[in-house]
Parts: C-alpha cells; structure tokens; sequence
C-alpha cells in the first residue's frame, strides 16, 4: 500500500516510460505505445441505438475514459499472469471479437476448460452472470478469477502458485500504473477491487452497433418489418430467426419458424436469463458438463470477412454457422437431461426442427448481417504495449514537497530547427532524454541551452531533464 503524495504540484506534462517483457501479437491495431491521460478516447459516452435497452451496467462502477482506460491496459498486460506471458488479450482477441480461435486458449499451466467466450456487447444483456456455467454472479467478479486460475493466469494461492496480493506487489513495481489508478480512482492505490472496476469497465465498453442489422433496424418500427437494405434470403432468415416453431406431439416442427429469439434476444442478442442448457452436453476434458446455460451475444459471431470468430459452443464444437444451426435442427438424443431448456424439449421430446437446407442458408445470412466493422480496429479496444512498452502522459501528478516548481519551457514549439530549453538552475548539468513516440531513445546528452532538432523526423516527442517531462512537436 503505497502513501499518496505530500502535495499535489501540476505538471504541464510528465512521460513514464516503463518497459515489461514483451509477447506474441496478439492482433487488432496497435497504438503507438502511449496512453495520454489528457486525451482519452471515448468510453463512457459512446453513442447507442435507441432500440437497445437493455444494460447490466452497475450503479456502483459506471463506466468513466479513466476507469476503461486503466481496465484497456490492465486487461492486455501479461504481466497479470504468473509468468508474464499472458493476458487476456491473449484469450480474448480484438480480430475475432474479443474471443479465440482455439478450442481451448494457452494458459500458464495448461489450456483453459472451455472455449473463451466472445466479450462484445457483454455490458448489453439483461444476465447479470458471467462465465458459461454463470459461476460469476458479476462481470466484476468474474473479472479477477481467471487471473486467480492456477492454470489460466497462475495467481491463485494454490500449488505453489503466488496470491493475488503478490499480483498487487508486481503492479506496485510498475511506474505506469501510479497515473493510471490516479486518474481512475484519486490516488495510486492498487486493490483488487479497484482492479475488477477497471476491467470491467473496460469489457463492458467494448460494443458493435455498426451492423448491416443495424442500418435495416434502424429504418424501420421494430424487428418483424422487413429491413429494407436486406436480400430476400436475410429477411426470410429474420423471420426464421425471430418466430416461434409450431410443433406435433412427438416433437416434429410442422409450422412456423426456428424460434431462436426465445432464448437469444433482438435487438440486443442476448441470452434469457431463464434459460437452461442448450442441449450440448460434452466437456473439452471428456465426461459430462451440465452446467452451461449462458451464451455470449450473437453480436459478430462471424467477423467482417465472413469467417467465424473462432469455434462456438463451450466445447468449441463447430466450427461454422451451418453446424450450430444443426446442432438445434437434429439434437442427439443424449440431450434430452433434466437440464435441457423446456423451449427445446416441446411435449417431452428432443425438438425436430426439420429445416430445410435453404432454411438454414437463410438462417445464416441472417446471422452474418449482425456483425460490424469498428470492433475489429478501434484503437481504444486494442492492445496499448508497444514492442514491450507503455508510455503514459498525464497533465498532472502528485509528488512530495511544498516548493514551487518552475517550469520547464521548450520553444519554438513546433520546431523545424533548433529547440530552446529553459529551465531552472537546479536543472543544470541533469541528464537530458528525447524519446519518440514509440519510446525509442533518440537523443541522450546533459542539459543545454538548445538542441539540433533538424536531424529528428517530423512527429511528436517526448522531452526528459532530470524529472521534468515535455512534449514537442517536430514540423
């Protein structure tokens, strides 16, 4: 637990330059290594469809810029994992909608026992339980347990691993952290409270709302009108999707839809709370798993190119649209468990949906229409570390003492030749560092009046005498 400062004395800019042992990309685009405290990217006021109405949001953690921000970097920093090589981002990636391609994502100690579930519009669901088997009775305490899996991220207290209180002690050690829990929460304090907050803040502002469903939505009084930017088969698979079978005594569809909005939701595509298991009954380990009645949104269950955002099911079963519509059009009969949903087992019996093929092709176009093209390339979303580095600016900072500080001046700014530095004479003979945006170092010297800044590539840097920082534009 580390004391807050003295005095609180601003800063016109201070840069922390922090490095950690860098990972395998784990894709989506990559900002530039920098997270400017003075210019977050919007998280707590993103724009909603007026359609969408339902939010698990808690009263007690709105999402805030700072509270998201500091979940962004928490959520992508191995350093969260026992060994430092994994984090979430590892098993929830930005390019396939914050889930995995794997049947089982890589661990510290093994892989995971089910499938990672996609996180896009997590925040829009009227379920307030996370994981598959809703063992989480929040987001925000599901967020910290897989950092607390031996075998996921490896601080459980358990097998020799070490606590989440040792977790705390690293994230102490890392100076980006001090202005990031700072701005989210008042002072640098790192708890594991305020460590949940974070990240799901930061999952639940991860949204899609740029659909094809979306446009065709939004033209038109509700879900049933046929959206006019839609093919003939897309709103066939709409009316598919959105009513209610007709079935015979023994289970046989022989009228109406595939009843799919019974248990997942327009407009938002979210699972009911109510429901039950899905009839898939296996476990990645082998044996029985009865347990798993949630589902994530339907939201971007295929990426913008078409191709599915990993496997589905908790078992990651199928690999494609067309095996899960199967799976629900002809259920095994080892499905039929005391488990099973009541909206699957019409009259006692195993549903048989009976869909034709060109059914199921309708049902698919249907489904590729909710997926967007934002998620997958916003910078705000994506992975902050840059070849193993962060650099966090922040307009102010506190620090001990009570002495005025003078501040440090660079001009011209912009500047297309020489720089002027002027800075008080406590300064003078301390060490001089120019990095770039990157966090490459680009010069290093002692302080001076000026610097050749002709030979620096157009772009922004980052100026360090002794503990002074200032930014610099070069034209």
């Amino acid at each position: 637990m580390r004391t807050p400062a003295l005095a609180a004395i601003a800063l016109t800019v201070l840069a922390l330059i922090a490095a950690k042992p860098g990972g395998p990309d784990q894709g989506g685009p990559k900002a530039a290594g920098v997270i400017d405290l003075s210019a977050l990217p919007n998280y707590a006021n993103q724009p909603v469809p007026g359609y969408i109405q339902r939010d698990n949001t808690s009263s007690a953690n709105l999402i805030t810029d700072e509270g998201a921000t500091l979940g962004r970097v928490l959520f992508h920093d191995q350093q969260l994992s026992r060994t430092g090589t994994v984090s979430c981002g590892s098993c929830h990636r930005q390019q396939f909608a914050f889930s995995d391609t794997a049947q089982a994502s890589t661990g510290v100690a093994g892989t995971t026992g089910r499938h990672s579930m996609r996180l896009v519009n997590a925040r829009f669901a009227q379920e307030t339980h996370f994981f598959w088997d809703e063992r989480a009775d929040s987001l925000e305490m599901q967020a910290t347990m897989p950092v607390k899996d031996h075998g996921e991220m490896g601080f459980s207290g358990t097998q020799g691993d070490p606590d989440i209180d040792s977790l705390i002690t690293r994230l102490e050690g890392l100076s980006y952290y001090d202005p990031l829990f700072t701005a989210a929460f008042g002072d640098p304090d790192i708890t594991e409270d305020r460590i949940q907050r974070a990240l799901a803040q930061f999952v639940r502002s991860i949204q899609s709302f740029d659909s094809k469903y979306d446009a065709g939505r939004a033209s038109v009084p509700n879900d049933q009108a046929p959206f006019p930017n839609y093919t003939g088969q897309e709103n066939a698979g709409k009316t598919l999707f959105l009513t209610a079978p007709v079935f015979d005594a023994q289970g046989f569809r022989i009228g109406g839809g595939a009843g799919c909005q019974a248990c997942h939701r327009a407009p938002e595509f979210d699972i009911d709370p109510n429901s039950l298991n899905n009839g898939i009954i296996n476990s990645l380990g082998g044996g029985l798993d009865l347990t798993n009645t949630r589902s994530p949104s339907l939201r971007d269950v295929v990426g913008p190119n078409g191709a599915s955002n990993g496997p589905f099911f908790h078992t990651g079963g199928s690999s494609d649209l067309i095996g899960v519509i199967f799976h629900y059009d002809s259920m095994p009969a080892a499905s039929l468990t005391p488990q099973l949903d009541p909206r699957l087992r019409p009259a006692g019996n195993i549903q048989r949906l009976q869909l034709t093929q060109q059914e199921k092709g309708q049902l698919a176009a249907f489904l590729r229409t909710l997926s967007g093209s934002n998620l997958y390339v916003d910078e705000k979303w994506s992975d902050p570390f840059l070849n193993g580095q962060l650099t966090v600016i922040n307009g102010t900072v506190g620090i001990e003492g009570t002495e005025p500080v003078v501040e440090l001046l660079l001009y011209p700014n912009p500047v297309t030749d020489r720089l002027g530095i002027s800075y008080p004479a406590t300064l003078q003979g301390a060490e001089l560092v120019i990095h770039d945006m990157q966090g490459r170092v680009v010069h290093q010297g002692v302080a001076t009046g000026s610097i050749d800044a002709s030979r620096f590539a157009a772009g922004t840097y980052i100026l360090r005498l002794g503990d002074r920082f200032k930014r610099f534009v070069v034209r």
